[in-house]
């Protein structure tokens, strides 16, 4: 089977279901729901929220979308561009499993969403379909879901999106319309951007580490 766009195998026949592996931890605390870029799996993201919350349980999705080097959350088109479409019903479909993937491991907390690239906008979809689900949100080299229709009122959705200046795969203002958007909807966005490319790298992990240090109420 020929690839598509990023690698995206051609057939829908070759899609999966979405996994969700679940790691449980202390029930008071908020979960982390990891979402892995294209090619990648459910284990991408495990250490790093390991490292950033110890102890803490994890959702992590692999997602429904087989590509030639791993999985995706949703489809693209041939010319790059979201199959908003294809991206709406997976959304809908992730946020009902975690949903009940929450309540079977007797999560008290919503988890915070931590996507990267693929999973990101995969996590802004939640945003826009379901914001009642997630406790916080971490995006990191998101674009913008939709391409029109305003979000539901977020009001005070804690957000950190993180970008980078030396990114090929993004255009010099996606970062900042999805910020602009969350914004718009209420929730309260940190915005930084780094010096690295799309790839993920320590300074990431210490953007994050910064963001949830000034946030103590986010895990407990």
């Amino acid at each position: 089977m020929a690839p598509a766009a990023d690698g995206i195998l051609d057939s829908p026949s070759e899609d999966a279901a979405p996994r969700l592996a679940v790691v449980a931890g202390d029930p008071d605390r908020r979960p982390w729901l990891l979402l892995h870029g294209t090619d990648g799996s459910e284990a991408d993201l495990v250490p790093l929220a390991h490292r950033l919350a110890p102890g803490a349980g994890t959702i992590a999705v692999r997602g429904a979308v087989r590509t030639t080097g791993g999985f995706a959350h949703f489809r693209r088109r041939p010319d790059r561009t979201i199959d908003e479409d294809d991206l709406l019903a997976r959304a809908e479909t992730l946020s009902a499993l975690v949903s009940d993937a929450v309540t079977a491991h007797g999560f008290r907390r919503e988890p915070i969403v931590l996507g990267y690239s693929n999973g990101a906008i995969m996590a802004a979809a939640i945003i826009a379909l379901r914001p009642e689900l997630l406790g916080a949100a971490i995006l990191l080299r998101p674009l913008a879901p939709f391409g029109s229709g305003e979000l539901p009122r977020v009001p005070g959705l804690p957000v950190l999106l993180v970008e980078a200046a030396d990114d090929a795969r993004r255009r010099p203002d996606d970062a900042e319309r999805v910020s602009r958007r969350l914004g718009d909807a209420g929730a309260d966005v940190v915005h930084r951007r780094l010096r690295t490319g799309h790839a993920l790298a320590e300074d990431d992990r210490i953007a994050i580490a910064a963001w949830l240090l000034a946030r103590p109420s986010l895990d407990r």
